[in-house]
């Protein structure tokens, strides 16, 4: 697996490192029991603090991603797939996009219930709003 950040990008080093993750599960470089490396080696060979490298691992945890254990490092979860990968992508970018729209994370919420509700056009207005 190949790991790249750009350090002039906005996006946060850490979001980096976990899209590189992303990226592999959703194309199947990455399986389900595939070890990533250990934070402290990938953060010299990235040139970033260990932090960051573990705060995109958390991320990923919080995905479903990965699983992070004491002594075994960070692991592909077996419920890892490339279908999953690409959701949790396009979750990501709604959020993103909701955000720099100025939307409260409640409203962002609120918008995607609707379409699972079958409303795609969005939430109907209710008093207060």
């Amino acid at each position: 697996m190949l790991f790249r950040v750009d350090p002039a990008s906005p996006v946060p080093l850490g979001e980096q490192i976990a899209a590189c993750v992303r990226g592999a599960v959703a194309d199947g470089a990455a399986s389900p029991g595939d070890r990533l490396p250990p934070a402290r080696e990938l953060a010299g060979s990235l040139g970033v603090n260990m932090h960051t490298v573990l705060r995109g691992y958390q991320k990923l945890r919080e995905e479903g991603l990965i699983e992070l254990r004491r002594g075994r490092g960070a692991v592909v979860a077996g419920g890892a797939s490339p279908s999953r990968a690409r959701l949790a992508r396009a979750a990501r970018q709604v959020a993103e996009e909701g955000r720099a729209l100025g939307m409260a994370d409640e409203k962002i919420v609120e918008l995607v219930r609707s379409v699972l509700a079958g409303r795609p056009d969005g939430p109907v207005p209710g008093p207060g709003t």
